[in-house]
């Protein structure tokens, strides 16, 4: 399967969800029976919410010193203007993003420098709405597929797309997912991959100093709400007019369009600030 669409009009075919028809090809193709498959899944899932619950510690702090207790800053002193669900998702996501910065361990979702939008995301979710993990691993798999088709079609690598083939791609799994779990139809779910991507697109790569720390953790933050609206709002019946498959080709487009100093090389936008060079000289010039 090469687009959305294919997977979408399989599930409708058979009267199934998402997640049923990853699963299963999944466990072909690893050739592994669906219960192995899932209990990988159920690993990843275990390992993402240890990295959130350590991410809200007041001991965490990035290799370079640069980063580290902004997540459970704003955890414990927000002042509650995104509801609690929202700021949980922002909370979780910049907290698993700054574990990733302290060299611990996470899940790339689906990458490393955006790995802390979709289990925010999903906790959040969970606990507002008592969802059980057996269906947020689940989900997990909706997410999955929606992030490998923006690999083939495209790519998820700040180096070639720029963040938002990173973040934005993060942000697209992560509404794919919150549609399934609430009930949202197949159509509901390629109209929230399609907000959320549209919304993010365009978005440059420029870590401070070379590190995925300055912007990428506060982006985590902003990125989840990002895929939180998309899917409200696709949930809601507000539907985009460029499909899914099409919004994730022109994002492709966009990313290869970019000039190299905007992807991932420090060479443009915040990395190339005054600040973002004292940061560099006094780090060593990493």
């Amino acid at each position: 399967m090469d687009t959305l669409l294919e997977i979408v009009t399989q599930a409708n075919t058979k009267k199934c969800k998402v997640s049923d028809i990853i699963i299963e090809v999944e466990a072909k193709r690893a050739d592994k029976s669906v219960e192995e498959v899932i209990a990988q899944m159920e690993q990843y899932w275990q390992i993402m919410k240890d990295g959130i619950k350590k991410g809200l510690s007041p001991d965490v702090k990035s290799v370079s010193g640069l980063t580290g207790g902004d997540a459970r800053k704003y955890y414990n002193n927000n002042k509650g203007l995104l509801g609690t669900t929202s700021m949980k998702a922002v909370a979780y996501a910049m907290a698993m993003a700054e574990v990733n910065a302290s060299m611990g361990k996470i899940v790339a979702t689906p990458t490393a420098g955006s790995c802390g939008i979709l289990p925010g995301v999903l906790l959040a979710i969970s606990e507002e709405r008592d969802i059980e993990d057996e269906n947020i691993v689940k989900a997990l798999f909706t997410a999955a597929s929606v992030g490998t088709i923006i690999a083939k079609k495209g790519t998820v690598a700040g180096a070639e797309g720029g963040c938002q083939a990173e973040c934005g791609s993060a942000a697209a799994m992560a509404a794919a997912a919150v549609v399934e779990l609430l009930g949202g139809s197949l159509e509901d779910m390629l109209h929230a991959v399609a907000i959320s991507l549209k919304n993010i697109m365009g978005l440059v790569c420029d870590p401070v100093a070379g590190l995925v720390e300055v912007p990428c953790i506060k982006r985590n933050g902003g990125c989840a709400t990002m895929a939180m609206m998309a899917s409200d709002m696709a949930l809601a019946g507000v539907r985009s007019v460029i499909p899914a498959d099409e919004v994730i080709v022109a994002m492709a487009e966009v990313g290869e369009m970019m000039p190299v100093e905007l992807k991932e090389t420090s060479m443009a936008g915040l990395a190339n600030t005054p600040t973002a060079r004292n940061i560099e000289e006094k780090l060593g010039g990493n």
